[in-house]
């Protein structure tokens, strides 16, 4: 889908070119020692997703390499090659591996209590482990256009489509005026989280949820 984005080198080939043409030989999967026999299918991907995270924690998104997470999985670099063009297609599918609840707004019978589980539920991700990768990933997108119309179109523009969706059951039961269905509006919610997990971090105090709600979310859709 997207071509990897490494910085370009020498003779104007980038690190992610340069790692696929010292491949070499068509790439296998790689065995797995403890089992004795090759990984395949969800437990091979597994294992590259837990690398991923590991290497962007470890090393960041501007130094992390194809090279590197085939070498912490003990997988070949074309076993990951084959699956995805670059990094960037698989550093945001391994953040979607490793999300453990489904972002999407419930439907509770009120706008307050549907976006404030909905908040709760995206700061239940930011706050475990896979928040650390997120936030890297996060800073990176400033300095790397390719990758945040990654992040955006497979993470942002999701839950602003989620947001929407609560939004319009709210304009059906009379709580939300019609002309607050627009992306921007569903969108505030939402980008006032994001900002303060990157700039401070975790854990997301549930205080601040509630705020956000409350004092943002709510007074600005209210029929």
């Amino acid at each position: 889908m997207l071509a990897p984005m490494a910085a370009a080198g020498e003779g104007g080939t980038t690190v992610a070119q340069r790692e696929r043409d010292s491949a070499g030989a068509p790439p296998v999967e790689a065995p797995d020692h403890r089992k004795g026999s090759r990984r395949r299918g969800e437990k091979l991907y597994s294992a590259i997703y837990e690398a991923t995270l590991a290497e962007l924690v470890d090393v960041g998104y501007a130094d992390l390499t194809m090279k590197g997470i085939a070498q912490r999985a003990g997988a070949s670099k074309g076993s990951l090659y084959r699956r995805w063009s670059g990094r960037a297609e698989l550093v945001v599918d391994a953040v979607q591996h490793a999300v453990p609840v489904a972002l999407e707004v419930p439907d509770v019978g009120s706008v307050r209590d549907d976006v404030l589980g909905f908040l709760r539920r995206i700061a239940t991700v930011l706050n475990g482990p896979i928040g650390v990768a997120v936030r890297g990933l996060l800073v990176e997108t400033v300095e790397d256009p390719e990758l945040s119309a990654v992040v955006r179109a497979r993470f942002i523009e999701p839950v602003t489509a989620s947001m929407l969706e609560a939004l319009r059951r709210g304009v059906v039961r009379g709580e939300v005026r019609p002309a607050a269905l627009t992306p921007l509006v569903a969108n505030v919610g939402p980008s006032v989280l994001r900002e303060h997990f990157l700039l401070r971090g975790g854990p997301i105090p549930d205080a601040l949820l509630v705020d956000i709600v409350d004092t943002v979310v709510v007074p600005l859709t209210r029929a």
